[in-house]
This record gives structure tokens, sequence and C-alpha cells, in this order.
């Protein structure tokens, strides 16, 4: 696989359900993500319940939408998606982590959280968490995080 959006969150961004700016925008987080627990699936999958929450580590190791570290979104630019570079803090020791999960915290529930990117091209990708922070530098060039 290689880094992709999620149909559905790409419909979500057309419609402007999704709001990835700097000020008033949609609350965006991330979770790393097992492969070996989840199968990606870009073209069904919805919502942060369409991932098992055991192939989910967010702050601590911890799998809620609570733990899911925050992104600090800069405003795009020609449809660049880019935020602050982020931690996940004291992950406890564990499988190798391949993805990178980006949703948005709608605030109610997995089930109505949609799902907007999965990355597994990214420097320090995959992560073997050994119970230290593991800090996520998004990628510097042209396209940032994704480009729509």
């Amino acid at each position: 696989m290689a880094n992709a959006l999620y149909d559905k969150g790409r419909n979500k961004f057309a419609r402007g359900e999704i709001l990835w700016k700097a000020t008033g925008g949609s609350t965006i987080k991330a979770f790393l993500v097992d492969a070996a627990s989840y199968t990606a699936d870009l073209v069904n999958h919805e919502f942060l319940s369409d991932v098992p929450s055991g192939a989910r580590k967010g702050n601590s190791g911890l799998t809620t939408r609570a733990d899911a570290p925050q992104l600090t979104i800069i405003d795009p630019v020609a449809g660049v998606c880019d935020a602050n570079d982020i931690v996940f803090t004291a992950v406890p020791t564990g499988a190798a982590l391949e993805y990178l999960l980006i949703f948005r915290d709608d605030g109610v529930a997995d089930a109505s959280s949609p799902l907007i990117a999965l990355l597994d091209i990214a420097t320090g990708l995959p992560v073997t968490p050994n119970g230290a922070d593991i800090n996520v530098a998004w990628d510097a060039g042209a396209n940032k995080i994704f480009k729509l």
C-alpha cells in the first residue's frame, strides 16, 4: 500500500464536512496502527469504528479517541494539507506499528468520526514502541501530509 486518502473522507472534504484550517476547523487527530491487526479498505471504511481499537495506539498506548494526539493544523495552500509535528507519548512496548491513521474526531463516537488518510510511507515507519515517546515529523516536501 502507499499513502492514501479514504474515498469517503474525500467526499466529506468535498461536501465541507471536514474543515482543514488553522482556526475554526475540524478536530483532526492521529493514531499509530498495527497493520497485522487492521486490513485497510480505502473504499469501504468510513469511520474510526472500522479500525479495531486493538490495532490503534495513541498516547500511553491507549486506544480511545481522547488518547489520539491532536494535530495543530496549518492552513492549506494549493490543496496541500499540513500540520505541526506531533508526539505520541509513552507508547508501551509492543508490536511494530506500520501506519499513521488520520481522522476527524467529531467529539461524539468512533462510529461518527470519519477516516481521512492512512500513511505507511514515512520516515521511521514501521516503528516498534519501547515505552518512550514516538515523534512524528510530517513530510517537508511539496505534498506535506497529503494533497487533495
